[in-house]
């Protein structure tokens, strides 16, 4: 099944924590290489189990997951080093500048140093950070600062396809705007695969390329923005989705 273009294949996938908390119900969906898919849906609707099985971090109970031509989980060591993932919850090390987050991480990936120090050189480029902000703690950062370094780190390491947990979430607009640039900017320049999560239906649709709505663990409907849109006879995806998942007559 590999080598078809597809980054991420979903099949059937079902996840059940504990013995009653079934954050998936049979998910199925594929991401082409190279777009930028949306995984829209409210608080608890699977989004985040979703991209932390994708992200070889959780393991489905049942079902079908190949992510770059490999299945998981049996050959998750084959994907983790293709793959980068910001959880909703990432953060920086508080005592370390911006810079030295970013060049630790890059040592991480790199065989020596003077690579490293290329790869967090992107990472500044990435973050948009000036040159004096780059080198304070990150104690000091802003939240919407500390995002864009954390968000740089992601995106910085060369990874194939690219998952997000939430972005923007707790940003004030000035920075979810900044974020969404850098996002689109780097999708634009690599080429790389982008799966993000959000319930920030319009910064899904400026964003992403298709989007697949998730309520209660189950795909209620995928398509392009507009797709949606029509299909549901809504002005915008927030309204779309109200209507497919069956909140609205």
């Amino acid at each position: 099944m590999a080598g078809d273009g597809a980054a991420v294949r979903l099949r059937d996938v079902v996840k059940v924590f504990g013995k009653k908390v079934r954050a998936l119900r049979g998910v199925s969906f594929e991401v082409p290489r190279g777009a930028i898919y949306g995984i829209l849906g409210p608080n608890g609707a699977g989004k985040t189990t979703t991209l932390r099985i994708i992200a070889t971090l959780v393991r489905h109970d049942s079902g079908y997951v190949e992510v770059l031509g490999h299945r998981l989980p049996d050959e998750r060591n084959l994907v983790r080093g293709r793959i980068s993932y910001l959880p909703e919850d990432a953060g920086l090390y508080h005592r370390l500048t911006g810079w030295e987050n970013l060049l630790y991480f890059a040592m991480i990936y790199s065989d020596t140093l003077e690579e490293a120090r290329r790869m967090a050189e992107l990472g500044v480029k990435l973050s948009g950070l000036s040159e004096r902000d780059i080198h304070r703690k990150a104690s000091e950062y802003s939240k919407g600062m500390a995002r864009r370094v954390a968000l740089a780190r992601a995106l910085m390491v060369g990874a194939e396809l690219v998952l997000l947990d939430e972005p923007t979430s707790g940003l004030d607009v000035f920075s979810a705007y900044s974020i969404r640039k850098i996002i689109k900017n780097f999708a634009k320049s690599s080429g790389a695969t982008v799966l993000m999560s959000s319930h920030n239906m319009l910064e899904v649709e400026e964003l992403c390329d298709r989007v697949i709505l998730i309520n209660k663990g189950s795909i209620v409907a995928e398509g392009e923005p507009a797709e949606l849109k029509e299909r549901a006879g809504a002005a915008n995806l927030e309204e779309a989705f109200i209507k497919l998942v069956g909140g609205v007559s």
